[in-house]
């Protein structure tokens, strides 16, 4: 089965948004053990490298839009549901257990990594459970 022409731009497009991602994530990182910035500056680079991450998302809409198959769009609508709740009910739980000192903080932008890693189970949930009705 081949790619459809919105699956190869959505590729390329998370291809691109990576390579940023790792070059804004080096730069800050070199930037603040370097001679860190204050003020605006700082809030600007520290930001940079969510703006890939950002994009990614925006590309996950963008290709559920321009997907013209049914079937390959529901499934790519199931998998960012599965790792919407994946993540979310993670951080929700996590939330509570930093709120009742049971565990220690976690940044929250792994949140996002909990939302990457949760497609990968809404992908393998498309691949063994049925489609449409009842299991």
């Amino acid at each position: 089965m081949s790619k459809s022409s919105a699956l190869r731009r959505y590729d390329q497009t998370v291809i691109i948004l990576s390579l940023a991602y790792a070059a804004a994530l080096i730069g800050a990182n070199m930037v603040f053990k370097g001679n860190a910035p204050g003020g605006l500056l700082a809030y600007t680079v520290a930001v940079l490298p969510a703006l890939p991450i950002i994009g990614m998302f925006a590309a996950i809409g963008r290709y559920l839009n321009e997907e013209q198959d049914e079937y390959v769009r529901m499934l790519a609508v199931r998998k960012t549901l599965i790792a919407s709740a994946f993540a979310l009910s993670i951080a929700t739980a996590w939330g509570f257990l930093e709120s009742f000192d049971v565990v220690d903080h976690v940044d929250s932008y792994f949140i996002a990594v909990l939302w990457f890693g949760g497609l990968g189970v809404g992908a393998c949930f498309n691949k063994f459970a049925p489609v449409g009705g009842a299991a």
